[in-house]
């Protein structure tokens, strides 16, 4: 939501906002831009009839005074996906959705593009190098590109964010459930993926990953209920570890080199060269304009590396079975000389919910030591019942398994990690309460 009051501020829009918390960097950035409001809370003074724009984020609840304040004054109010759409409607829009990848794949299209000198609207979900804000919006740029997540665009609109979008070119990287608290069961799932290809444009482009089977059945379905679309498929490269590199070959038989760690990130650049020949850029453009992408902020971000002692610590952002499964195999596949330890949080809605905690059986199991992390009271705060280590342990159904509830025993385990031949990965949505590896 700062990223909308950054953007919409350069364009010369008077801009005002509110939240009850606001955490770095949102703090300093929107202090920065003169924008930071004087005192944290809800005031609905603040809400009057000279405002054209509310953008509501899915921080406010339902009863937020400054919601009711702005409802009772019939004004306009939109989400963010709903305002990005309206924004962006006479522009060829590209969408990035799936269950994984999307910053990934996201970031990569971007980095090319702007390696390429091609200007474009962009909303992308990690701050990246060379680019001042995850978001981007200029009239006079005729391309928009969109991370385009499935979760609820508000408190009021419970559609999927991608349903707003109406994209001319599309991805899906992959289906894997997620979010039980919007989406109950798997079935319902895959119903919002489906809503998604509905909503595409006449005659669209949908680039997909052929290796993920739910995701090939629905392709099945949509070529039957909209023929009008376009399938173009894309696959995970071979490749071939190497010294802090690795060379990987397309499908056409380019071979290059890559410094990105990981099957799954290997697969992410086939997906974006595949989505980026139809924006008219050929595999050798897009494989020279490449080099030098690191990553998205974390997103298998180096936090520490210490190459005289082979130890190396990553973060990065899985929550999601799926990802934690892609993650650790990407990071062992790298180093095979290294033992890993994996520190994973649980932290969001799903994770923490026993109904959805049993999906994360055996994803825990490629690396040496794997320790999960959980704050009891941020189970208080989602108003979940509580869990037991022994649960965890069980759902996770690794014996060896290491479950910490406490600060301050999780940064005592982290000073315990041997600091040499090894490799770190620290997986949450969150913070880990503040903790990090010692420096």
């Amino acid at each position: 939501m700062h990223n909308f009051a950054l953007a919409l501020n350069h364009l010369g829009h008077e801009v005002s906002g509110s939240d009850d918390q606001i955490f770095e960097p949102s703090r300093s950035r929107l202090e920065d831009a003169g924008l930071l409001p004087a005192s944290e809370g809800w005031n609905p003074d603040s809400i009057t009839k000279e405002i054209d724009v509310v953008i509501l984020g899915m921080h406010a609840r339902k009863d937020n005074p400054e919601l009711a304040r702005a409802r009772e004054l019939t004004l306009s109010i939109q989400s963010y996906p709903e305002f990005l759409f309206n924004a962006t409607k006479n522009k060829k829009r590209v969408v990035i959705g799936g269950s994984h990848g999307k910053t990934t794949i996201t970031s990569m299209i971007l980095h090319v593009l702007n390696k390429l000198d091609r200007n474009t609207d962009y909303m992308v979900g990690a701050q990246l190098d060379g680019f001042n804000r995850m978001l981007e919006l200029e009239e006079s740029n005729d391309l928009a590109v969109i991370e385009g997540d499935e979760y609820l665009s508000s408190p009021i609109d419970r559609r999927s964010k991608f349903l707003h979008y109406k994209p001319h070119l599309a991805m899906i990287t992959g289906i894997a459930w997620d979010h039980i608290n919007v989406f109950p069961t798997e079935e319902s799932y895959l119903d919002t993926f489906r809503e998604f290809i509905a909503t595409m444009e006449q005659g669209a482009i949908l680039v997909y990953c052929n290796e993920d089977t739910k995701l090939i059945d629905l392709i099945e379905e949509a070529k039957t209920t909209r023929p009008d679309i376009q399938f173009d498929p894309y696959s995970t490269p071979s490749s071939i570890p190497g010294n802090g590199s690795s060379q990987i070959t397309y499908s056409d038989g380019i071979s290059v080199n890559t410094l990105l760690v990981g099957a799954h990130n290997f697969q992410n650049l086939s997906g974006a060269r595949t989505l980026c020949k139809s924006l008219s850029i050929d595999g050798a453009e897009f494989d020279i304009a490449i080099q030098g992408f690191t990553g998205a902020a974390r997103r298998l971000e180096v936090a520490i590396e210490r190459p005289e002692k082979n130890f190396t610590v990553y973060r990065d952002f899985a929550h999601a079975p799926s990802k934690l499964k892609a993650t650790q195999a990407g990071v062992v596949g790298s180093y095979p000389e290294r033992e890993v330890t994996a520190v994973f949080e649980l932290h969001t809605f799903s994770s923490l919910n026993k109904d959805f905690l049993p999906q994360y059986k055996g994803s825990m199991n490629a690396v040496d030591h794997a320790v999960v992390f959980f704050d009891p009271e941020v189970l208080k705060h989602k108003r979940l019942p509580s869990i037991s280590v022994q649960e965890v342990i069980d759902f996770f159904e690794r014996d060896d398994l290491e479950v910490i509830t406490s600060v301050e025993k999780l940064q005592n385990r982290l000073e315990k990690i041997p600091n040499e031949n090894h490799c770190v990965l620290m997986m949450s949505s969150g913070r880990f309460s503040g903790v990090e590896i010692p420096q």
